[in-house]
């Protein structure tokens, strides 16, 4: 069949023509770019190079309990709430709080497990947590976290993103963008999971966001490959490999040279990191290198999907130079909906399988000189109420959820070692004294490592966009740092 309008076939579109100039304008740049494999420090106007400051860390792991621990079981304790145990609760309480699955005139829930003294100043901590002990001088426990969010995935995205909406960029993003990488072989930026789902919020939290796309977490899978489509196809060799990938840099090359669009080589920089984890990532996630002893201070099992396997491998990575690595354990939401997730039977569960791990974390990193040059931090999204949920007239205990008050614990990093931080009143519900925000603690983190949050930005969509949202409030949080 002929064309039947064939001077159509020698028009050139605008979008044609405007590409053609942008490539010949680009030509000087293009004989640069289409041998390179990194994208260039100068790539984004504005990016912050290095540290504002003396940094206190290199690194941080965070240990995220997504659905949200219970404060006054684990490490807030309340004789009083024990006492009033089944009372009708103060109507300050709930009157005009928005709760998320209370109806009624609630009761008092008090603990239902006992507590114990540990380290040299004798804070109370449960008996749920036996192995807590032995880091308890190490650690600072901040009892006056607060947020605004009162549902997870918000309270999730806010933690982590800095904005209870999506499409944010997470902490490691930030600390990825804005100080570069410590090993070129490894990510910047991890990520691992654990327990019976993943977290509410999704993969949003460890996502790029507005930054470049180079610098989402990576996901580390406890079973098959640590990463997906890590090893190559039947058929594929490493000189094939590489051939494939400087073709596509290339094409990259001229591509950016054309539109400017700087996530084009942010996708050559994601082949070319994926092609040196190959040979990087199996021997940093190999457990069975680790010695017996190690693997029995954990309760890490090689081969296996698990908490103490996470936490054993957070170790190795910060040994090797990642920054910023997250694990999320989902299994604490204690609604007392049922026994799968009330106190006295889902709550004890949860806490044997993080208890031993995370423990040993600090105490093996303490060990080996890493705990100084690593932040480790201990959360959930928000609190639990002071009073039992009953949701449907269940007879199981559980607890709604809580923004106004719970804790956190951070080791390392420069924290001050065996402290306590703020407090709450004599049911655990109301903070009493020096309250601290998400957006502070944020700033606390990026204080770490050198990063002023305040300065730290990116432009998108007419506003520079920050870790701690737009508000000039978040502060450092002075008293944990030593």
């Amino acid at each position: 069949m002929t064309d039947p309008r064939p001077e159509l076939r020698a028009t050139r579109t605008r979008r044609q023509f405007l590409g053609d100039c942008g490539l010949g304008l680009g030509a000087i740049a293009l004989t640069d770019l289409a041998g390179a494999t990194r994208l260039r420090p100068d790539a984004h106007p504005g990016r912050p190079h290095g540290p504002h400051h003396q940094p206190r860390a290199k690194s941080v792991i965070w240990l995220h309990m997504s659905g949200a621990p219970p404060q006054m079981d684990l490490f807030d304790r309340k004789p009083e709430l024990e006492r009033r145990h089944g009372q009708p609760a103060p109507e300050s309480m709930f009157a005009g709080k928005r709760l998320a699955f209370t109806r009624g005139h609630p009761t008092l829930l008090g603990s239902q497990h006992g507590f114990y003294r540990a380290g040299q100043r004798g804070e109370w901590v449960s008996e749920l947590l036996p192995h807590f002990g032995r880091i308890a001088d190490l650690t600072t426990q901040i009892r006056s976290m607060h947020t605004d969010q009162f549902n997870h995935a918000p309270a999730d995205l806010l933690m982590c993103t800095g904005n209870a909406n999506f499409g944010a960029a997470g902490g490691g993003a930030w600390v990825s963008w804005g100080l570069g990488t410590l090993n070129r072989d490894l990510p910047t930026f991890v990520v691992m999971l654990s327990g019976t789902a993943d977290p509410t919020g999704g993969k949003s939290l460890w996502g790029s966001g507005f930054l470049p796309s180079e610098h989402q977490g990576v996901l580390l899978r406890g079973e098959g490959d640590p990463v997906l489509y890590l090893s190559d196809p039947p058929g594929m060799d490493r000189g094939s490999r590489r051939r494939v990938l400087d073709a596509i840099a290339k094409l990259n090359a001229r591509e950016h040279a054309a539109v400017q669009d700087p996530e084009t080589l942010a996708r050559t920089e994601q082949y070319e990191l994926a092609f040196r984890m190959q040979m990087a990532v199996p021997e940093a996630v190999d457990l069975r290198s680790e010695s017996a002893e190690t693997l029995a201070m954990y309760g890490a099992e090689p081969g296996r999907k698990s908490f103490a396997n996470n936490c054993l491998l957070a170790r190795r990575l910060v040994e090797r130079g990642v920054r910023y690595i997250e694990l999320f354990d989902w299994g604490w939401d204690v609604h007392g909906t049922g026994s799968h997730d009330d106190l006295l039977t889902a709550l004890p569960d949860q806490c044997r399988r993080v208890d031993q791990a995370q423990a040993a974390l600090v105490l093996d990193l303490e060990r080996r000189g890493l705990l100084d040059d690593t932040l480790v931090v201990w959360s959930g999204e928000f609190g639990r109420t002071s009073m039992n949920e009953k949701r449907g007239g269940s007879k199981f205990l559980g607890r709604d959820h809580h923004p106004d008050a719970f804790t956190v614990w951070l080791a390392g990093g420069g924290t001050k070692r065996g402290h306590v931080h703020g407090a709450t009143d004599e049911f655990g519900s109301t903070i009493v004294e020096d309250p601290v925000s998400v957006r502070d603690l944020q700033c606390t983190i990026f204080d770490a490592l050198g990063l002023d949050a305040h300065r730290i930005s990116f432009p998108f969509q007419g506003l520079e966009q920050r870790w701690i949202g737009p508000e000039a409030d978040p502060k450092v949080v002075e008293g944990v740092v030593s």
